[in-house]
């Protein structure tokens, strides 16, 4: 099967301007997302998806395809459904790996088990997730536990949130769907620091001071 890994880069991102290739330690997180998937040997193409110049220099430093993202698709404007259907149009490969260069922990090891899991499982797609051990509410009742019965958190049931690190789907799913997650997927579960995903400029911080503290003690890989 083909297989394409597709790298999103906004340039007017919001809350952390500049936040996919601003400075992240001795790198920038598009720079560190490029040096991994350029490890993994099950991927075929890698797709830099962009509006910025300086991230098309990037993509082009490392030797992966550069795209120029249409102005709608990398405005705010442009819904999780409509950019997912948007990307479906860049490649003609079979499999889509969507990831944005916002999760700086995840390794070559963790691109090859969701291949192989996409390979080897009943499921129509993988994507990585992390578990939600909170009590939590909605609509003004709570959702995983009963009041008068409120468990330690640990016991809570496992709720999984999709971390977006990597959602590997076939473009016919994408298409069909307008979404990274199929109908029948098979979840990676991943650790608190590899499930990160940098949103705010507080995330960013976060995530940059524990790659520098992982750095010196050479564990970033």
């Amino acid at each position: 099967m083909s297989v394409v890994a597709i790298v999103p880069v906004r340039a007017g991102s919001q809350r952390v301007p500049r936040k996919g290739f601003r400075p992240f330690g001795d790198t920038t997180l598009v720079d560190l997302k490029l040096s991994v998937l350029t490890q993994v040997n099950k991927i075929d193409e890698i797709i830099v998806t962009t509006d910025s110049e300086e991230v098309l220099e990037i993509a082009g430093k490392h030797g992966v395809t550069q795209h120029v993202r249409d102005a709608y698709f990398a405005s705010s404007k442009c819904t999780g459904s409509e950019i997912f259907e948007y990307f479906t149009t860049i490649t003609n490969a079979e499999q889509i790996i969507y990831t944005p260069p916002t999760s700086p922990f995840l390794t070559k090891e963790h691109y090859d088990a969701c291949i192989d899991a996409y390979k080897e499982k009943d499921c129509d797609s993988v994507s990585t997730v992390a578990t939600v051990k909170h009590h939590m509410w909605l609509d003004g009742k709570p959702i995983n536990y009963e009041i008068e019965k409120s468990p330690n958190s640990q016991d809570l049931p496992d709720i999984y949130r999709i971390t977006y690190g990597i959602c590997l789907n076939s473009r016919n799913n994408m298409l069909k769907y307008k979404n990274v997650v199929g109908k029948k997927p098979h979840f990676i579960c991943l650790d608190e620091i590899e499930a990160f995903d940098i949103d705010t400029l507080l995330d960013f911080e976060f995530a940059e001071y524990t790659y520098n503290s992982r750095k010196k003690t050479n564990d970033i890989r």
